[in-house]
């Protein structure tokens, strides 16, 4: 198994291209089961996660072709890649595969769409909490699919086709909303989803949707309505950049000081991040080729952080904030209100020399002067790259075990942050 050994202390200075984002790809991809034709992405990452649903979509009929990809050579951008799902021949997707990826459970809305009826199993993935599917269900249901559960599967059957209608979620959900876009796009009549997800990886969904045929109106507010088509054609669209990543390596830079362009970055999908980033500590401009963080001598400052949906500070970089903030000058607050197990890096980064106190779902983090390296295991995706981010502070070296995480999110991690100068290398067993 893999492991990641980084020799910390070293200033990132350089440029990092910034991959694809992983949470617009996988839906994004799902969506090709909505039409016979081919759905062509372009700047798609090229992670574990992703060729996890090729396999599972490929179950389902869809085929993929991969363009521009020569032998040999180290790719700066993402993917181009066509799905065609010209045929559906299977409306199960099994448990084997599902339970790895939590996101394989959205085709369950394109599949009964389409087809009239799914048989998904219940979803697996990161263990940061149960993540209920009820609000997927709901959506279901409420556009006029029979829901049955059976030996650890969702059975859904609309033999006469999806109805637009009221969707009402009682919280916000990004994947539900997924769901909901997708099965509502060729429902028959009008649906009104509320307290829909804003997430900027919702609105790049809704717009690929729109250039296959759908009508969606009000993308990127918590109202979106659908009016069904009966069909949907192919379409090129482009993965917006990963904002996620964006704000990991604004916060390694923040962490160990130095001047980096995070080239193609967005600022508008991470305001609320980088408003966090420069109360710490550090500078963050915008250029006309992304984003420039900067940290050179000044102290970090401690902050106080709670997350929330979109467009406040994202669940998926808290842990990413939790490592900087373990060197900051003072005793920074962060609150967890997403996901309800979200804090299990907190004893690996205090293997480190971090002090950390948990009382429920806030962490109080008191910075020290000096991290040393050791070895730690990442226990899900978020948690993997703050052990990074940690281990490019700390003196000495660190080890981080279970870096297939890291691979589910991350393109080329260590490739990226050694061309800025981190001592960071992969040890394969």
């Amino acid at each position: 198994m893999d492991r990641i050994r980084i020799t910390g202390g070293n200033r990132l200075n350089g440029t990092i291209p910034i991959s694809g984002a992983k949470n617009a790809a996988l839906p994004l991809m799902i969506a090709s089961l909505l039409t016979e034709q081919t759905l062509t992405l372009e700047n798609l990452p090229n992670l574990a996660d992703v060729a996890l649903l090729k396999r599972i979509l490929g179950n389902h009929g869809v085929d993929y072709t991969v363009s521009g990809k020569r032998a040999g050579v180290v790719r700066q951008a993402g993917e181009t890649v066509g799905l065609t799902a010209r045929a559906i021949v299977d409306t199960t997707a099994p448990y084997d595969l599902v339970s790895r990826m939590r996101a394989s459970f959205w085709v369950l809305g394109p599949l009964v769409a389409r087809m009239g009826e799914a048989r998904v199993s219940l979803p697996g993935g990161c263990a940061i909490g149960t993540r209920p599917v009820d609000y997927f269900l709901l959506a279901m249901e409420a556009l006029g699919a029979d829901i049955q559960l059976d030996s650890g599967y969702v059975v859904a059957a609309a033999p006469r086709g999806l109805r637009g209608n009221r969707i009402a979620f009682p919280g916000v959900s990004v994947g539900a909303t997924h769901t909901a876009l997708m099965a509502a796009s060729l429902a028959r009549g009008e649906t009104l989803i509320e307290n829909a997800a804003r997430e900027p990886e919702v609105v790049d969904l809704a717009n690929c949707l729109i250039k296959m045929g759908a009508r969606i109106e009000g993308a990127g507010t918590t109202q979106i309505s659908i009016q069904g088509v009966d069909r949907l054609n192919g379409a090129i669209h482009s993965v917006l950049p990963d904002r996620i990543e964006t704000g990991t390596y604004a916060m390694a830079v923040a962490a160990t000081g130095g001047d980096v362009l995070l080239s193609g970055a967005q600022p508008d999908l991470l305001q609320s991040a980088f408003d966090v980033i420069t109360s710490a500590g550090a500078e963050v401009e915008q250029t006309n080729e992304g984003i420039r963080v900067r940290r050179n001598g000044a102290a970090l400052a401690p902050v106080d952080v709670e997350t929330a949906p979109f467009p406040g500070f994202p669940t998926d970089l808290q842990a990413q904030l939790m490592a900087l903030m373990t060197r900051a000058d003072g005793v920074s607050h962060i609150t967890e209100t997403i996901f309800e197990n979200r804090f299990m890096h907190v004893q690996e980064l205090a293997r480190l020399g971090a002090d950390i106190q948990l009382d429920g779902q806030k962490a109080t983090v008191t910075g020290v002067g000096t991290l040393k390296g050791a070895p730690v295991m990442a226990t899900d995706l978020r948690a993997s790259v703050s052990l990074i981010i940690a281990g490019l502070m700390a003196e000495g070296d660190t080890i981080v075990n279970r870096v297939y995480h890291l691979d589910r999110g991350f393109e080329r991690l260590e490739q990226k942050l050694s061309a800025c100068g981190a001592q960071i290398d992969r040890l394969s067993d």
